[in-house]
């Protein structure tokens, strides 16, 4: 004569595997992420060592910036403009970071307490770390996915920054091999999966004009400023003087 199991012992047993795979399933997704986006990171450190920048210099940027886009335009506008365009190649990098602020506060109630904790937290908040967690159905896989994604990426895009670093030392004269036009080139790759629709193509092209008008006039760097202070202009404009406006999503 069998013994019936105790219903509820069933269901814990049910519980926690359901919950072991959504945690699998989370660091999963992170490693995944983590890899592809670690590799770009290649391109970065072999722009920057083409461009000027020092070995040292390139692996110190990855390591406490590590923002992908931010450094893009921090070597593009130091290339251009050298030392005297610091300023605005630090306001740029800037401005294009504090949209991970903005993930902080999205993702603080995740990390929780603990000092040190949210300074690690703080440096690993990007946009893959933030889409992986959000994209979990509870708050614990949520929070393993980020972690996972963060430091995947962390570890992954310093090592390929410094392997790109050391083959772009090798590479010489960058205008011998046409890379002395890449950082532009880099940068609108990133831009240009954001151009799906009608409004953000014509913020784009809005700021390539005032960009051309600007470059003879001021110095490098200044014209990136101006084009962000206009964008966010219209992004304030669209999300709250006129937030009720159709969306204009037809592809172009």
């Amino acid at each position: 004569m069998s013994i019936p199991e105790d219903p509820r012992r069933t269901s814990r047993l049910l519980a926690k595997e359901f919950d072991a795979s959504h945690l699998r399933s989370a660091r999963s997704q992170g490693i995944q992420v983590g890899l592809a986006v670690s590799l770009y990171g290649v391109s970065f450190g072999a722009l920057a060592v083409a461009l000027g920048f020092s070995v040292p210099q390139t692996a110190v940027l990855s390591l406490f910036m590590f923002s992908g886009a931010s450094q893009f335009a921090f070597i593009g506008i130091i290339a251009s403009g050298g030392v005297a365009a610091a300023g605005a190649a630090i306001a740029s990098a800037g401005l294009l970071g504090v949209r991970n602020g903005l993930y902080a506060l999205r993702m603080s109630p995740l990390v929780g307490a603990g000092f040190w904790k949210r300074v690690a937290a703080a440096q690993l908040t990007i946009d893959e770390s933030t889409a992986v967690a959000i994209a979990q159905t509870d708050a614990r896989a949520a929070r393993h996915g980020f972690w996972t994604t963060g430091l995947v990426i962390y570890v992954g895009w310093n090592l390929a920054t410094l392997v790109g670093a050391l083959a772009g030392n090798a590479i010489g004269d960058v205008r011998a091999w046409g890379l002395d036009a890449v950082a532009a080139a880099a940068f609108l790759a990133l831009l240009w999966p954001r151009l799906s629709a009608r409004e953000p193509v014509a913020v784009a092209c809005g700021a390539a004009v005032v960009t051309m008008l600007l470059i003879p006039v001021v110095p490098p760097g200044i014209p990136v400023l101006v084009v962000a202070v206009v964008a966010i202009g219209v992004a304030i404009y669209r999300h709250r003087v006129a937030p009720h406006a159709p969306e204009r999503t037809e592809g172009v």
